[in-house]
């Protein structure tokens, strides 16, 4: 089982917020933490659009989850909120799958006046399901270079308070990590 569960709400095959996320989780793979993997995408579309709860591959998924001791949810800003694929993925899994999890929510955007979508969409979505948020992390798409891979964020400014956000993200987990052995 992983101790992180990443997973991306955008639909694109090549996105910013997938950047974002993937940068995320080598930082927090060099702090030891074991780190997976899962977009929107890699769930069959028939699966979400048809509601299957019982389909192997949400049952996968909320099992990833529910093993692991923090998750990562980012989204690009659609219409001042998450990604509707996302919200779809998400109302399949059981409705406290985040419970006990450290969540470090992420969302990028085009621009400054989407900042709270973190706060007025992603942030209550994550606390229905449970979920035990950070303060979470707005990046603009001016902010990221795509064709730089191993750091595409090019803001000194938001890069530090990512980096600071998954400081305490992985303080959280490995808590939460050394209070389960114990248990």
């Amino acid at each position: 089982m992983s101790e992180v569960v990443i997973l991306s709400g955008s639909p694109s095959e090549n996105s910013r917020t997938d950047l974002v996320l993937q940068y995320a989780g080598e930082k927090l793979k060099h702090e030891g933490l074991s780190v997976s993997y899962v977009s929107v995408r890699n769930i069959p579309f028939d699966d979400i659009f048809n509601l299957r709860f019982d389909s192997p591959s949400l049952k996968e998924l909320t099992l990833l989850i529910q093993g692991a001791e923090g998750v990562i949810v980012g989204s690009p800003v659609y219409k001042a909120a998450y990604t509707g694929v996302l919200k779809a993925l998400l109302d399949l899994l059981p409705q406290d799958v985040l419970a006990q999890k450290a969540v470090l929510p992420i969302m990028t955007g085009g621009s400054p006046a989407h900042l709270l979508a973190i706060e007025f969409s992603l942030k209550p979505l994550l606390a229905a399901l449970k979920g035990q948020s950070q303060q979470g992390v707005y990046f603009q798409e001016c902010q990221i270079d795509k064709t730089q891979v191993a750091n595409p964020i090019i803001d000194d400014n938001v890069l530090a308070r990512l980096k600071k956000e998954l400081y305490y993200f992985s303080e959280t987990v490995n808590k939460k990590k050394g209070f389960a052995l114990k248990n």
